[in-house]
C-alpha cells in the first residue's frame, strides 16, 4: 500500500458479541467500525493524527447479522485545508447464502492536528477520472450544505 493512499478497505466477521437484543449488529458497533476505518483512511492519507469533526448521512439501509463479513470500503472525496472528507460505504456478505448487500453509508469529516491538537494542512486532492471527480464536486456541495446548517442552527440559538 503507498503511502497517501486515497483508499481504504477493512473486512471484519460479526460475532455475536457484536449483536444487540434483536440479534443483529448493534448500531453502535458500526458506528465504532466507521469511525477506526475513516480515521485509518484519513490518518493515512494525510500522514498524520486526524479527529472526528462530523459525521454526516449515516444511513442504516439494512440490518447486519452475526455471521456475516463486513467490508468498509472507505475513500478521501475532498481535502480542505486542514480537513478531509472520508466516504465510506458498507457492504455485507452472507457467506452461505452468497448474499451481497450495501447495507450502509456515511461521510465522516477529519481534520488533521499534530502533537499539540493545532490544526496542520493536509495534501491537496486531485481527483482523476470520473468516480473522483464526482465524489469531489458532491463533497463540496455537502461541504456547502454543512456550513449552510450550521448558520441556520446558529440562528436557531439566537431566537
Amino acid at each position: 500500500m503507498e503511502p497517501g493512499s486515497s483508499t481504504l478497505t477493512m473486512t471484519v466477521l460479526m460475532t455475536p458479541d457484536n449483536a444487540n437484543f434483536s440479534g443483529n449488529v448493534h448500531g453502535g458497533t458500526l458506528l465504532k467500525y466507521l469511525d477506526e476505518v475513516a480515521y485509518a483512511c484519513a490518518s493515512r492519507y494525510a500522514g498524520s493524527y486526524v479527529v472526528t469533526l462530523s459525521v454526516d448521512q449515516v444511513t442504516f439501509r439494512q440490518p447486519i447479522h452475526v455471521g456475516e463479513l463486513v467490508t468498509f470500503l472507505a475513500t478521501v472525496n475532498y481535502t480542505g485545508r486542514t480537513s478531509l472528507e472520508v466516504g465510506i460505504k458498507v457492504v455485507t456478505e452472507n457467506i452461505r447464502d452468497k448474499l451481497v448487500r450495501h447495507t450502509n453509508s456515511c461521510f465522516f469529516t477529519m481534520v488533521a492536528i499534530n502533537e499539540n491538537g493545532q490544526t496542520v494542512e493536509v495534501p491537496k486532492l486531485i481527483p482523476r477520472g470520473e468516480d473522483e471527480i464526482r465524489r469531489f464536486a458532491n463533497a463540496q456541495e455537502r461541504r456547502a450544505i454543512r456550513a449552510e446548517l450550521a448558520e441556520r442552527y446558529k440562528a436557531l440559538k439566537g431566537d
